[in-house]
């Protein structure tokens, strides 16, 4: 089956006109109030709170959200409106930490709660307003906050409370400028969506409706823009971000479209086979390049998880660039990034915290040769698969498990080395195999099986063994910016620890990880 055929460019009346901006303050959620905006059929951008008020009407918005943040608006620089903002006329709904900022600024004042709230809260609507139009007067909701109002002025009312904080949300409807304590953004609060949706077309009165074959039209408009008749070099892995990053871009350039897969010796048991199966039934040529000698003698002896991810970047361009030297007119290297992977990597729209680096974005060496194009950085990983759904690819690659940039070697809690590797990915494809047989691996998010620093005493065969542990991990979540670690059946996990026992040489042991995230993150490093 060939790819659908090439989409003429949006024309500017296909593309939304006046979206929602949400300044970023630092949020870890922040992208999630965009997310909830586009489920809703509106469309959102992000933009860091240290943009000026220019930029923010340079897109021609229909309102501002002001997202949370860490920071404390009392603490000495922290981060501010863009000056002049309020005086735009533009709708505003602050959360958490903008809402502070909203009721700061005009008089109020806001400090340290006497009763600090972290998790669940019930919230009491005390007054009627567009902004809780259809609502229950009695919410569940997600608080994060130690600061809190304390006084109001200029207008604003109280429009709903709790025991702990008796300006839960306020609100002033003449000028359209509201804010909650709350965080409407997250699955925590069950008519959070509902809320946002009232902000949007009552306050804002936002009418478009932007869909994920709306994006897929801007995407591909913004991706001839940039690339102009230049050649595109894809990485394609055979997950679902590059599979899905390749197909787009065969959408948007056709022929100028060059899909390289690099075995860097660190993926899954059979992903080079699988690449060449899927995408050869589409029509799309791959050319697979064996590097795995290359990868395995620069990650030998390495045992830090940033210095590995480092070096597979480095690593990884390099052979692109190499490759890209043979491809005339190449100019631009297409790969997967996805929001999750630059929220944790670095700050790009706020004051956010970095977690991590990824291969394929804290990793970059500064020197390339090719321009990025990263056309699905601003998504998470159930919006790619229904923009890849929209392209036309099979579910046997869309349901694939996430799987880290720098492969299996961020898995293996040392040095990465050809007899791990083999062991490593023999249990996890007998994981895998178990959570098929089960019916149970499309009712997880993500799966795998990690090889741990350490050897343990066994008795196999009525002898001694000094072998190597195997983790289990297997997390249930909707965008992998939290998770739920999965209570998988006991007899499951019997069976595939029995297996990789038996059948892998080399193990005797085998745990399962049951931490969520947080505290932890989903991969081990």
């Amino acid at each position: 089956m060939p790819f659908p055929k090439e989409a003429s460019a949006a024309k500017p009346k296909d593309l939304p006109q006046r979206p929602i901006i949400v300044l970023d303050f630092g949020s870890q959620y922040t992208q999630l109030i965009a997310r909830r905006l586009r489920e809703l059929e509106v469309y959102a951008e992000i933009l860091p709170c240290t943009a000026g008020t220019r930029a923010v009407l340079a897109k021609n918005p229909a309102g501002v959200i002001l997202s949370g943040g860490p920071a404390s608006v009392s603490s000495r620089g922290a981060p501010m409106l863009p000056e002049g903002l309020l005086e735009t006329g533009l709708p505003v709904l602050g959360i958490c930490y903008g809402m502070q900022l909203l009721a700061l600024l005009h008089g109020g004042r806001v400090s340290p709660s006497k009763k600090r709230e972290y998790g669940h809260a019930e919230v009491s609507v005390t007054a009627d307003d567009p902004l809780f139009a259809g609502l229950s007067r009695k919410l569940k909701v997600w608080m994060s906050h130690g600061d809190g109002a304390e006084r109001l002025r200029n207008g604003f009312k109280v429009l709903a409370r709790t025991d702990a904080a008796p300006y839960a949300a306020i609100g002033d409807r003449e000028k359209r400028w509201y804010g909650v304590q709350f965080h409407p953004e997250v699955a925590h609060t069950p008519e959070g969506a509902k809320l946002l949706e009232n902000f949007a077309r009552r306050i804002c009165g936002h009418e478009g409706r932007w869909t994920m074959s709306s994006f897929l039209e801007d995407s591909v408009r913004r991706i001839r823009e940039q690339v102009g008749e230049g050649r595109v070099v894809c990485a394609l892995s055979g997950g679902v971000d590059s599979s899905v990053t390749a197909a787009l871009l065969a959408r948007a350039v056709g022929k100028n479209l060059s899909c390289v897969c690099v075995d860097t010796g660190l993926g899954r048991l059979g992903d080079r086979e699988f690449v060449r199966e899927v995408f050869g039934g589409l029509g799309v040529k791959v050319k697979i390049v064996d590097a795995s000698a290359l990868f395995l003698r620069r990650l030998a002896g390495v045992r830090d998880p940033e210095r590995k991810r480092k070096i597979i970047g480095r690593s990884f361009i390099e052979v692109f660039e190499a490759e890209a030297r043979r491809i005339r007119g190449a100019r631009f290297l297409a790969q997967g990034t996805l929001y999750p992977d630059v929220i944790e990597s670095v700050s790009v729209h706020g004051p956010s915290a970095l977690i991590k680096s990824h291969h394929n974005v804290g990793g970059l060496p500064k020197r390339m040769k090719l321009e990025l194009v990263e056309p699905l950085r601003a998504l998470f990983k159930d919006e790619v698969r229904r923009l890849g759904r929209e392209l036309g690819l099979p579910q046997t690659l869309l349901g694939r498990h996430p799987f880290p940039g720098p492969g299996l070697a961020v898995r293996i809690l040392s040095s990465v080395a050809k007899e791990n590797l083999d062991i490593l990915r023999r249990a996890d494809a007998i994981f895998q195999e178990e959570l098929r047989s089960r019916g149970h691996y499309d009712k997880v998010w993500q799966a795998f099986a990690v090889l741990l620093p350490v050897k343990t005493v066994g008795v196999m065969g009525d002898e001694r063994t000094h072998d190597q542990v195997i983790a289990l991990r297997s997390v249930q979540s909707a965008d992998g910016m939290t998770a739920d670690w999965s209570p998988l059946p006991h007899d499951l996990l019997a069976r595939a620890s029995g297996r990789i026992v038996s059948e892998v040489r080399g193990v005797n042991r085998v745990v399962y990880d049951i931490t969520s995230k947080p505290p932890g993150t989903i991969e081990w490093e």
